[in-house]
């Protein structure tokens, strides 16, 4: 089987990096900068909106990480990364896995507001309070969800829906602290802690989406 994902360090396709990498299993890897190279034909061609990830597995391609979380759970069931249909967990497995994308949408909206898209005349400290409002609602979900000593977000243990949620929340981290969730932190650095994040991490000298840990309209 070939598998070759295509990548932009610190995007959503940094979920399936990381997935694969739990997996363990053989693939490609083609990393993208910041540029128009998602614009080329040959990518418009797997990924229809010119965004990463793109995932091609035996020459079908797949866009949406969502899904790709999901198809690679379901073709590599011995892995444990996902829940079965029928299974005990599977709809709370289900649920977690799609929230990261209500997380995510949090961060690309502070993402346009603080750093790109608008100018800084037209950036609004209203949009960047609301949505860092929003966006800790979404923490205090996860604070509850863990307030009762679990170790992951499914009582059986480490899944991709810990992988979604949790690299949603590495890019929430740049916007949004979360330091007023102390189950939400201890949670993080665990699941971040583990070998295959590490490796999902841009190293030296890759091109990256954010040059800072943290930012801020304050600190502008």
């Amino acid at each position: 089987m070939k598998i070759r994902l295509h990548h932009c360090h610190q995007t959503r396709s940094m979920r399936v990096l990381w997935l694969l990498n739990e997996m363990g299993v053989d693939f490609e890897l083609a990393v993208y900068p910041f540029d128009g190279s998602l614009r080329e034909p040959d990518f418009l061609a797997m990924s229809p909106a010119g965004r990463v990830p793109a995932l091609e597995i035996d020459g079908q391609s797949m866009f949406e990480s969502g899904a790709m979380l999901e198809y690679l759970c379901d073709l590599f069931p011995e892995t444990g990364m996902g829940r079965a249909a029928g299974s005990e967990e599977r709809a709370e497995w289900l649920v977690w896995l799609h929230f990261a994308e209500t997380i995510g949408q949090h961060v690309a909206n502070l993402n346009q507001q603080i750093l790109f898209i608008y100018p800084p005349e037209a950036r609004s400290p209203v949009v960047v309070k609301l949505e860092g409002k929003r966006a800790e609602k979404c923490l205090a979900a996860l604070e509850d969800k863990l307030a009762d000593g679990r170790d992951h977000l499914l009582r059986s243990g480490f899944s991709a829906a810990d992988i979604a949620v949790g690299q949603s929340v590495y890019m929430l981290r740049h916007f949004v602290r979360t330091s007023d969730f102390p189950h939400v932190e201890v949670w993080y650095h665990r699941i971040t802690a583990r070998p295959a994040f590490q490796k999902s991490l841009p190293q030296d000298g890759d091109p990256v989406l954010w040059a800072q840990q943290f930012y801020s309209l304050e600190a502008e």
